[in-house]
């Protein structure tokens, strides 16, 4: 059986939580020690160079790419990416877009896995009245929910359009005005865009900076509604939050959209969308760990 060091970026999201899962649930596979490995998993590709490139010329290398932004790909990302592709056996993706933007820049295999949906961590924890008295969230309000990094980290000020927030705030704009039982709940960071543009039109919301995973578990059942605008996504990993939770989602097609929601419920105007639960059940666990150990033992 080959042996996987799974190499954490060490930044204290999401990733790492992805890795933590990895090595806790697959102990039979995975060592802590990368001079054990046969297989070296970068699962976080920005993060490679943490590792010696010598060293990984030695080693199996998987390399997972969760999506690349094509407007901020320039010459110093292909020189980058291309370096690392001398160390890389193959790819793993999470969707066909990435599959097919990688696959003009490397002959290397690319093998398309979806991520698992961990039902053990995101999980019902209460009655959404019982929840939203706790967090202070209005009972009689329609709550729309975003908890991601949507602004720039030069200025805390430019949108990160990739993120989508403009999309976003318009979506809650637009909504507002039809029915002014809006509410908006917000958690993650650099959500000083968004925030504004609510201020600016004087609609309720309420913000939790980086909160913990637990809180975010809670504030999920605390939903009525969650709206995935972005214009590029590898996930975003809130679908499959959201279809472990059973909270409404309307979304732009990016990422993994297609993969688990009904196609009503995907339009590049999410106001238009119909909102529906994204389907993972495929995706839970231990079915969703069985796509990448295959291949990690068939290198």
């Amino acid at each position: 059986m080959n042996k996987v060091f799974v190499l954490p970026p060490g930044e204290k999201w999401i990733v790492d939580r992805f890795v933590h899962e990895w090595n806790q649930d697959n102990r039979d596979m995975s060592v802590l020690d990368p001079r054990e490995a046969d297989v070296i998993w970068l699962l976080a590709d920005w993060c490679w160079r943490q590792l010696p490139q010598q060293f990984l010329i030695s080693k199996k290398v998987i390399t997972s790419v969760h999506h690349i932004v094509p407007e901020k790909f320039g010459n110093q990302e292909v020189h980058d990416f291309l370096e690392r592709d001398r160390v890389t056996t193959a790819y793993h993706v999470y969707n066909k877009s990435t599959h097919d933007f990688i696959r003009k820049l490397t002959h290397k295999p690319i093998h398309e896995i979806k991520y698992w949906a961990n039902q053990n961590i995101w999980k019902d924890s209460g009655d959404k009245s019982f929840l939203r008295e706790k967090y202070k969230i209005p009972l009689n309000k329609f709550v729309i929910g975003s908890f991601q990094r949507d602004t720039e980290g030069h200025d805390l000020i430019s949108p990160k359009l990739e993120k989508g927030p403009d999309l976003l705030a318009d979506f809650i704009v637009k909504t507002y005005e039809n029915r002014k039982d809006t509410f908006v709940v917000l958690a993650g960071w650099r959500r000083q865009y968004i925030i504004k543009r609510l201020q600016d039109r004087g609609i309720p919301f309420t913000y939790f900076e980086r909160p913990e995973h637990n809180v975010i578990n809670d504030l999920y059942q605390c939903l009525d509604l969650y709206p995935v605008t972005a214009r590029t996504e590898g996930g975003p990993q809130s679908l499959i939050e959201c279809g472990l939770l059973n909270v409404p989602v309307v979304s732009r097609d990016v990422g993994i959209a297609s993969q688990v929601l009904t196609p009503s419920s995907i339009n590049d105007d999410v106001y238009l969308a119909t909102p529906s639960i994204p389907n993972i059940e495929e995706w839970k666990l231990p079915m969703g760990y069985l796509g990448y150990r295959k291949l990690i033992q068939e290198l």
